[in-house]
């Protein structure tokens, strides 16, 4: 089993904990606020981490200057996407529009990098990200699938959700030339520029709609807490892991096996509240879990 597919895998399970220690403080603030929020709180572990293991000083124009493309693709009009498809959709249809974020690394790296993963992995994809949408379409009781989603259908959430799906992918493809080979980019190093150029770019759009991404209640001292906890395992160690899974291996591989965070996040939720996941989640789950072994042993 390759190091870089250990790390992808390490990555979506922190951002399946993640999005469960989100659900209080991104209500209490809003999810723009929250994301605001969150990221600020990253870079103030991240660049003190950056200076402890890596070499701030080889950090190039070049380099600086994708990395900060990538997050602002990747983090801030992928983010931004995402909000808003869940704001028409519900965060159920969205979930499987996004899904496709693997595919399009796959794509994208096929196209643009020359990679070339092999018949199984290819077939591992399309399995692997069928069982995503089995278990986010599929995962949740009727009872519940009304408080979960909007009423009908938005074409204008539909184009959202793909196009976070998109902007993920792109972002990833971005970063990867910056981080390959062995004058790559320290993953850290590289984590803190592409967050913070995020950041940078989160404020300038609150800048000009202050009334649509203010916080939705005042911050309090919990509030930072939880939200910090978030942010330092999902952004943090979860991207981390993530640029470092870039730096070993393809952008489709790490992709894919990146994506099986809705089925992480199932046992958690199980586990959290003691609701056993509905059959349609049993379903999607093996059939995932089938997908990401025929990626591994590829």
């Amino acid at each position: 089993m390759a190091a870089q597919d250990l790390l992808a895998l390490g990555a979506a399970a922190c951002w399946a904990a993640s999005a469960l220690l989100s659900a209080d403080p991104s209500k209490h603030l809003g999810a723009f606020a929250f994301v605001r929020w969150r990221m600020g709180l990253v870079l103030l572990l991240l660049w003190p981490a950056a200076a402890c293991f890596s070499d701030i000083n080889s950090l190039s124009t070049g380099a600086l200057a994708l990395m900060a493309f990538s997050g602002v693709i990747g983090i801030s009009l992928g983010d931004s996407a995402l909000f808003g498809a869940m704001n028409a959709l519900g965060p159920r249809r969205t979930g499987v529009l996004f899904a496709t974020h693997a595919l399009f690394s796959a794509a994208l790296g096929y196209l643009l990098l020359g990679e070339r993963l092999g018949l199984q992995a290819y077939l591992a994809a399309l399995v692997t990200v069928g069982g995503v949408m089995i278990a986010v379409a599929w995962g949740r009781r009727k009872s519940e699938v009304h408080a979960w989603e909007p009423e009908g259908s938005s074409a204008r959430g539909i184009a959202l959700a793909l196009g976070a799906a998109l902007c993920q992918a792109l972002g990833a493809l971005i970063a990867k030339p910056v981080l390959s080979g062995e004058d790559g980019l320290n993953p850290i190093l590289g984590l803190a520029v592409r967050v913070s150029a995020a950041w940078l770019a989160l404020w300038l759009m609150w800048l000009l709609h202050r009334k649509a991404h203010r916080a939705h209640h005042a911050v309090n001292w919990l509030v930072v807490r939880q939200t910090a906890f978030s942010g330092w395992v999902g952004m943090g160690l979860g991207m981390g892991l993530l640029l470092w899974a870039l730096s070993l291996g393809s952008v489709g591989a790490v992709g894919v096996l990146s994506s099986v965070t809705p089925v992480l996040v199932l046992p958690m939720l199980w586990w959290k509240f003691g609701r056993i996941p509905a059959i349609g989640a049993w379903v999607g789950a093996a059939v995932a879990v089938t997908g990401t072994a025929l990626m591994l042993t590829r």
